[in-house]
């Protein structure tokens, strides 16, 4: 068995590459370790290249083993992994992000990175999967233009810097102000990711910094390793440019070239259009030629006459200064008196509907998978994407990686603001609906939640708005920001950066390129014109909604929390489930109860109001003293049994019924009569309550006995 491994020290611990036959029919294979972390990198490309397309075939695949965490997990009845986890998806989008720019996408072979997490503790296998990947490419013989890097940097609120903090540093230090993952080669950026709790934009630039320090050690350990044990990478052949398709296209298309590109209207329908003018004339002049061909040739001459005009001229396509963003519009609520909330968005052609639904605890998603088990997830963001957002016909329903990439970016941004389960106990979900999309739906939709979490009364701590800013670029001295980008500059730009946050601050970004990488330099810049543009819009929502609504809708379900002692837990709960099972169906409501005794009661139409009284009857500690009124559940010679709560009951001794002698407890009692009770003496020991009448009322049995 072949065996190599390679190490480095990173954020004081020993990353090791380990290179063996394991997967021997793989291009490039290589397991990466962290702690206790541990992954297999795989790399393939097909032999012949795949027909028909006109876009590199690469495929990620981030595969979650059950086993990696040691436990036996999956549902009662299917013992074995399933469909990617959305915490499978964002990782592979990771890296798909950051391998993706540093091939020749003239490429039509099929290359597809598998990676398979075979062991998993405290720290996160995603930036073990940027590593492997590289790795496995690099010693590959697939033609690939790394290494690629990848580093967590965890910000704490001393401004100390965590390199690659752990799960429990991300997620129980509540001094961990953010999360940002980095990802580049040769000191430049390719693909960040940033969950942040307000923090500023200067912060997040000398965390990137210090993540560009790992990284150049990163990339000389790798291209070490690639140097030795490197395969000769395989000639790929590249479409020939067929004899006389620059000729047909300056005398066909380029006269309208530029009025269609540079239309001065949003969008990319007089692109697209001409677009399919030129493949019509391109088939009837060279049919033995390939279409595919000709899709790319007229795609690179659109990107070659954006990026000089934007970069040389300062033009851009719809016409719109570089900072300048696009017409605004926010409307808080007025959808439906249904729904517990809504917001509707405008950007330019980019139009949204969020939708807030609120629910009790036990609507909150249980997650169990490899990387998070048996934990409640309160708040939810999801995302839709319908393909007449886009003016075309496709496929309806289901998520595609998109939608759960997006969802989860915009729920990032969101989440800071969300107030705590014991300051707002609701479980919160949104939904944001792209019904127009023309550039950045993702910071759209953080737009639209936050007009529908005001509009529906739940009291975020702040608003939260997402803008996208692109770039053009020749060099890294040559080059224009452009903020908030749409469809040509999206398609086209050399990088697309999403930012979302308050006044206060950044709460998320996610970037990614289609160049190498972009220097600190560019993302100083780049972050200061999306702040500028973020409190641009900031102004537009706070001016529809300034605050959340004092109320929320009626048409939600009403929270009651009270607490109990953890020891009468078991009581209230009941065997099996029997007694709390017997209050929710009587009161129509859904009860939770917590390790500490925290009880969360969820109902309607006075339910909730209904259930407490009970709990609290049941769990009322009762003294000497206390006075109430009973029902009598049972005569005796001796006395009469009174309930003087839910499922508690004491005695009335026929001494304690009135001030004079009573012959027989039924001449004055019968079962059903409410009584007028007080304790007169409680033995915790034995569980019994002494009750009296006389005590507390001296004439009732006198009225009773007339």
């Amino acid at each position: 068995m072949r065996n190599q491994k390679y190490s480095i020290e990173i954020g004081g611990k020993t990353l090791t590459a380990e290179f063996t036959d394991l997967a021997e029919q793989a291009n490039g294979s290589v397991i990466v370790r962290y702690g206790n972390t541990t992954v297999l990198a795989t790399a393939v490309m097909s032999e012949k290249p795949k027909s028909g397309v006109d876009y590199l075939p690469l495929s990620v695949e981030y595969e979650e083993r059950f086993y990696a965490a040691g436990e036996i997990l999956g549902s009662r009845f299917i013992r074995r992994e399933g469909r990617p986890t959305d915490e499978a998806v964002l990782s592979g989008r990771v890296v798909d992000r950051t391998i993706r720019p540093l091939f020749d996408h003239s490429m039509r072979h099929e290359v597809q990175v598998v990676l398979t997490v075979l062991s998993i503790e405290e720290d996160d296998p995603d930036i073990l999967g940027v590593l492997g990947a590289s790795l496995a490419l690099g010693v590959s013989n697939i033609p690939w233009n790394g290494p690629a890097c990848a580093v967590r940097i965890g910000k704490l609120k001393d401004n100390g810097l965590v390199i690659n903090p752990t799960y429990k540093d991300r997620e129980q230090n509540d001094a961990f102000e953010a999360d940002i993952v980095a990802c580049g080669k040769d000191g430049l950026i390719n693909m960040i990711e940033v969950g942040g709790k307000e923090v500023s934009e200067e912060v997040i630039i000398l965390a990137l910094e210090e993540a560009g320090k790992e990284l150049d050690r990163l990339q000389k350990w790798q291209e070490d390793i690639i140097k030795e044990l490197g395969s000769e990478k395989r000639a790929v052949e590249k479409p020939v440019c067929p004899e006389g398709v620059n000729v047909l296209f300056e005398e066909k298309v380029l006269p309208k070239f530029e009025t269609a590109v540079m239309s001065g209207k949003p969008g990319k329908k007089s692109i697209d259009d001409l677009k399919k003018e030129w493949l019509e004339i391109f088939s009837e002049k060279m049919p033995e030629s390939s279409i595919s061909f000709a899709d790319d040739f007229y795609e690179e001459k659109v990107n070659e006459m954006l990026h000089r005009e934007v970069i040389e001229n300062d033009r851009r396509p719809d016409g719109r200064g570089m900072d300048e963003v696009r017409p605004l519009f926010a409307k808080a609520g007025g959808v439906s008196p249904i729904l517990h909330g809504s917001g509707i968005f405008y950007r330019g052609g980019t139009h949204i509907l969020s939708v807030l639904t609120l629910g009790g605890p036990q609507d909150a998603q249980f997650i169990d998978s490899m990387e998070i088990q048996e934990s409640k997830k309160r708040f939810m963001h999801h995302y839709n994407f319908p393909p007449f957002s886009t003016g075309e016909t496709g496929r309806t329903g289901g998520t595609n990686r998109r939608m759960v990439g997006h969802g989860a970016l915009a729920e990032k941004a969101l989440l800071p603001v969300i107030p705590s389960k014991e300051t707002f106990p609701y479980t919160i979900r949104l939904v944001s609906e792209a019904f127009s999309s023309n550039g950045s739906t993702s910071m759209g939709s953080v737009c639209g939640s936050t007009l529908a979490l005001m509009d529906g009364g739940v009291p975020i701590s702040s608003p939260v708005a997402g803008i996208a800013s692109g770039l053009m670029m020749e060099n890294t001295k040559r080059y224009k920001i452009l903020t908030d980008i749409q469809g040509p500059e999206d398609h086209h730009g050399d990088m697309d950066l999403k930012v979302a946050g308050t006044r206060k601050g950044v709460t998320a970004i996610q970037m990614d390129v289609k160049v190498s990488g972009v220097s600190i330099k560019i993302l100083t810049e780049a972050l200061e014109k999306a702040k500028m543009a973020r409190f641009q819009i900031l102004d537009v929502l706070e001016k529809e909604i300034s605050a959340p609504r004092a109320d929320i809708s009626p048409r939600a379900p009403k929270i009651l929390v009270m607490k109990i002692k953890p020891s009468l837990i078991g009581m209230v709960i009941g065997s099996g489930g029997k007694t709390i099972n017997e209050i929710r169906e009587a009161t129509g409501t859904e009860i939770e109860i917590e390790d500490d005794g925290t009880v969360f009661i969820t109902g309607k139409d006075g339910g909730a109001e209904k259930a407490k009284e009970i709990v609290e009857e049941m769990t009322r500690e009762y003294k000497a003293g206390d006075k109430m009124q009973g029902v009598v559940t049972k005569i005796a010679d001796f006395g009469a049994f009174v309930r003087i709560g839910y499922n508690t009951e004491g005695l009335v001794h026929i001494s304690e019924i009135a001030p004079f002698r009573v012959n027989k407890v039924s001449d004055i009692l019968k079962e059903g009569d409410k009584v007028p009770v007080v304790i007169k003496e409680v033995d915790s020991e034995k569980g019994k309550i002494r009750l009296s009448i006389k005590d507390v009322d001296p004439n009732f049995a006198k009225q009773k006995s007339v």
